[in-house]
C-alpha cells in the first residue's frame, strides 16, 4: 500500500526511538534521542510528539496512527502506563496524552510485546502460528504467539518470561522472588555475579577488573563477554552457568507452549551469539521430544528496529487501512 504508514515508538530507559514505518514493516525514517528519565513524563511525551510531527512533515502525508512500546505494565483498554520501573512512571495516561497532542489514534503496549509483534509479522517468526520470542538484555522479557495470536493474558501481563522460576534457592530477583531466569541470565545478573566473583577472588578476576578500568562497579555484561572471548577462565565459567540457566528456562518454555520457533534476541544474545547454540543443545537434550523435535531455535532478524516496527504494525492493524489523514482519537 503505497504511502500507508504509522509512527512507531520504542520507549526505553536509555533511548527513545520514533520511526516512520510503512506497511510491510519497512523503516523509512527515524529519530533517536536519549530518554529524559530525569524529567517528568510530560517531558518525554513532548519529545515523542515533536518527533512524530517532524516525521509527518518529512513524509508529506499523515500516518494512520501511532504505536508505542513502553518498558512497563500497561492497562489494556486505556493505554495507561501503570508502572514503568526503569522510567519511574506510575499511572501515566500515555495513550490519552498522545492522542490529544497529535490528534491521531494511538495504541500502547509493553516494549517486548511490541518486539514480538515485529519479529512475528516481519522477522524470524514470520509465517509461523506458534512462536516464542525471548529477549535477553538488561532484563529478560518475552512474548508468546499461540495459534496465530499474541497472548496478552487476563490482566495484560502475559510474556513475563524472565520471571519463570528455575531455581527455588537461587539469587534474589528485582521482582522480589528468588531464582527467576532474569536473576540468573540477564545483563544485570551477569554483572552482579561478575562483581561478586571479583570480590571473592581478585586474582582470578584481574583481567575483568582491568577491562573495567579497575573499578568493580563498572563491570557490565558486555565487559564479561569481551573477556570471555579473550579466553578469561573466570568469565567463561560464569557464562557457562548463564548458558545452563537460559537452556533450562527455554526447556520449560518449549515444553509449555510447543512453539515452531523460539526466537532469541536482545543485547546479551547479540554480544554472546554462541548462547543460541547452547540453548539449542539444551532444548534438544532435555525438552520433551514431542515439543522439541520440530522446534527451530533462531536469532531475531530485526535487530534494534524490532520495537518500532512492531509498535507501528500494531497501529496499522488497529486503525484499519486509512491512507489519508490522521485517525481521530
Amino acid at each position: 500500500m503505497n504511502g500507508y504508514w504509522a509512527v512507531g515508538v520504542d520507549l526505553g530507559a536509555t533511548k527513545l526511538e520514533v520511526a516512520r514505518v510503512e506497511w510491510g514493516g519497512k523503516i523509512v525514517d527515524s529519530i533517536r534521542v536519549p530518554t529524559n528519565v530525569e524529567g517528568t513524563p510530560a517531558a518525554v511525551e513532548r519529545d515523542i510528539v515533536e518527533a512524530a510531527r517532524l516525521l509527518t512533515e518529512r513524509a508529506g502525508k499523515a500516518p494512520v496512527g501511532i504505536g508505542v512500546g513502553v518498558a512497563g505494565q500497561i492497562e489494556r483498554h486505556t493505554g495507561r502506563v501503570l508502572f514503568g520501573p526503569n522510567l519511574n512512571w506510575r499511572e501515566v495516561p500515555l495513550r490519552a496524552d498522545l492522542e490529544e497532542a497529535l490528534e491521531m489514534a494511538a495504541v500502547v503496549t509493553n516494549d517486548v510485546r511490541a518486539v514480538t509483534w515485529g519479529e512475528w509479522l516481519y522477522g524470524a517468526g514470520k509465517g509461523f502460528d506458534d512462536v516464542i520470542c525471548l529477549f535477553v538484555g538488561t532484563g529478560i522479557g518475552g512474548g508468546v504467539v499461540s495459534g496465530g495470536r499474541v497472548l496478552s493474558g487476563h490482566a495484560n501481563s502475559a510474556g513475563e518470561l524472565g520471571h519463570i522460576v528455575i531455581d527455588m534457592n537461587g539469587p534474589p530477583c528485582t521482582c522480589g522472588n528468588r531464582g527467576c531466569l532474569e536473576a540468573l541470565a540477564s545483563g544485570w545478573a551477569i554483572a552482579r555475579e561478575a562483581r561478586g566473583m571479583i570480590g571473592r577472588d581478585p586474582a582470578s578476576g584481574s583481567m575483568l577488573l582491568a577491562a573495567a578500568g579497575g573499578a568493580p562497579e563498572a563491570v557490565t555484561a558486555e565487559t564479561v563477554a569481551q573477556c570471555a572471548h579473550r579466553g578469561d577462565a573466570l568469565c567463561l565459567d560464569l557464562l557457562d552457568g548463564v548458558g545452563r540457566a537460559l537452556a533450562t528456562g527455554c526447556v520449560s518454555l518449549v515444553n509449555a507452549f510447543n512453539p515452531a520457533r523460539l526466537v532469541l534476541g536482545g543485547g546479551v544474545i547479540d554480544g554472546l551469539p554462541e548462547m543460541i547454540d547452547r540453548v539449542r543443545r539444551g532444548v534438544m537434550q532435555d525438552a520433551l521430544a514431542s515439543a522439541s523435535a520440530s522446534c527451530e531455535i533462531v536469532p531475531g532478524m530485526l535487530g534494534p528496529g524490532a520495537g518500532v516496527v512492531g509498535a507501528a504494525s500494531l497501529a496499522m492493524r488497529a486503525f484499519g487501512g486509512e491512507t489519508e489523514g490522521p485517525v481521530g482519537g
